[in-house]
Parts: structure tokens; sequence; C-alpha cells
């Protein structure tokens, strides 16, 4: 059997095991807002509309909310004067699209009062924003998660996985939240959309070992190129594409980026620094293949430590605790 082949099989089995195991379902609303889905996926289209950057934005909530706490939209709720939640944690400073995941909920407790999830609506706008390039539902997403009431920074600043992770990092980040290096491949490939800061890159331009050095690993040009952008060390706030020409598209360009060493953050080079991811990174170079492997690793992300059934609570507003 081809490795290609059984890298599917393993992820397929992990699947379905995620969900069986959990009480996530298809069209888990049917009966109590049966247009739930279609109201997400209209507000979420109609933003998407007018802006590009939506997609991006909306997924990478979603990954951070799922590594947290599991997803339970832990990462929706605002800080108080007791309390410094997710949002404020430092990868949480730059999230976006709370606006559209507020006027989704508003609109859902008009039609259905306390009956669908914030945590279930991120889930469904990360698809929809993504699947509104292709005017297509990209990924099936198995609904049924109740929302969580803690929300700390502390936790968000221990657990996100860092771009400066090394491989045996990002691995064992992913599997604490029982995802494999093949998922971890995957789901790398969300830095297709988006920017990232140079404040998590500019040691790999200026400082990468403490010596005013640049990383060896990084694509000299690609280097220079970046140097442009984020002009020196102490810069904190330049945005940069993570995938250079193509950041606003959902599509393969990342892998191919990454094989001539033009990935954003050292967290992105570090998987071609494991045989068997650097081997998946050329699998996923094929778009169908990519597509179908994203859709599936994100139902397992999308299973992580969800509440169910009587746990946790169904909020009226997504950013404050009932």
């Amino acid at each position: 059997m081809k490795a290609s082949s059984i890298f599917f099989l393993i992820s397929l089995i992990a699947v379905l095991g995620a969900c069986s195991g959990g009480e996530l379902r298809k069209n888990f609303y049917e009966e109590t807002c049966p247009e739930a889905e279609n109201i997400v996926h209209n507000i979420v289209w109609k933003n998407a509309a007018l802006n590009p950057t939506l997609a991006a934005k909306l997924l990478r909530v979603h990954f951070h909310d799922c590594f947290v706490r599991g997803c339970d939209a832990s990462v929706l709720i605002d800080s108080t004067e007791s309390n410094s939640g997710e949002k404020d944690a430092l990868p949480n400073e730059t999230l976006g699209g709370f606006d559209v995941i507020e006027e989704v909920k508003t609109e859902l407790e008009k039609k259905c009062p306390g009956i669908v999830s914030c945590a279930d609506i991120v889930a469904l706008a990360a698809r929809d924003s993504v699947s509104f390039q292709f005017k297509r539902t990209l990924w099936e997403v198995l609904t049924g998660r109740r929302d969580g009431r803690i929300s700390l920074a502390s936790e968000a600043n221990r657990d996100m996985p860092s771009p400066f992770f090394n491989f045996s990092s990002l691995q064992q980040s992913f599997e604490n939240n029982g995802l494999t290096v093949h998922d971890l491949v995957v789901l790398s490939g969300g830095h297709t959309l988006g920017v990232g800061r140079c404040r998590f890159f500019r040691d790999r331009l200026y400082n990468f070992t403490g010596k005013g050095d640049a990383d060896p690993s990084l694509n000299p040009t690609y280097a220079a190129f970046l140097r442009t952008k984020c002009r020196n060390v102490e810069d904190n706030k330049t945005a940069v594409g993570m995938d250079p020409g193509s950041d606003l598209s959902f599509d393969t360009n990342y892998f191919k980026i990454l094989t001539q060493h033009k990935g954003l953050f050292q967290s992105d080079a570090a998987l071609l620094t494991d045989k068997g991811a650097r081997n998946f990174v050329n699998v996923l170079l094929d778009s169908k293949r990519f597509f179908m492997e994203f859709g599936l690793s994100m139902k397992r992300m999308g299973a992580i430590g969800v509440l169910t059934g009587n746990s946790g609570e169904i909020r009226k507003k997504c950013n404050v605790i009932n």
C-alpha cells in the first residue's frame, strides 16, 4: 500500500473514532432551529463578499478556540475586571471576525432563542467563510457543541502552538489535543490564508541564534523581501502575507512555497525537518487531495474537548457568559 493511502486511512479511521466518541452529529438543529445553518451561511457569505480577509479571520478563531479548553467558544468571552480572558492572550491579540459571529448570534437569538451555541457558530462560520471562494461547501460540520463558561488568557498563552515551535514541540501540542502529525501538516495549510506580524518571525531575519544572524533554512531571496517589510528587530506590528501572492485564496500554494523554504514562521519551516511530515507536504501539493484532507482534519479538530448534553451552556451573547 502506498504511503499516501496509509495516511488517508489513518486519518479517516481517526475521524470516525473522534466523531463517534462524541455527541456531535449532522443536522443537530433540524428540529429545534431548522434554519440555523442557513442563517450562519447567509450572514457569513454576505460579509465575506464585502471583506476578502474574513475567511482567514474566522478560520483562525476556530483554531485558536479549539486548542484551548476545546471547541467551546471560550475565545469569544470578553475579559472582566477580575479575569483576563483568552482574547487578551498574546496569540489572540490580532484575532478578528468577532463582529460577524455576533451578527449571526443576534439573528439566531431572534429566530430560536437559547438554542444555537456560539461554539457551533464558530465551527460553521469558519467552514462557510472558507467555502465562499468556491461557492460550495468544502467540508461537513457536525454540530451539538455547547459553550464553556471559563476563559483564561494564561491558558491560551500556555496551550496555543507557537510560531516559534520546532517540530517536536508542534507534534506534542497536537498530540495533547488528540491530533496526529498528519493533522499538523494538513492544518498548517490554513496558513495559505491571512497575515503574520513581524514580531513572530523577525528573529529569523535579524537574530536567529542571538548573534545577529538570519535563519539559514530561510530562502535568501525571500528573507531579503521580508526585510523590506520588517525593517528592524523592533518591528512588532507590520503584517506580511503568510502565503506570498496568494494570502486571500484558499489553495495549495502554501505547500509549494514551503518546499521552496519560504514558510514565514519557524513552525512552518519545522515541517520540513521531519521526514514523514516533509513527504506529506509534497502529497498535499495536489489541490484535490488537500481539500479532502483539510475537511477531514477540520472535523477532527472541531471535536476537540467539546461540551455536549447538559455540560456548559448556550450563551445569549457570545462575548459574555449567561
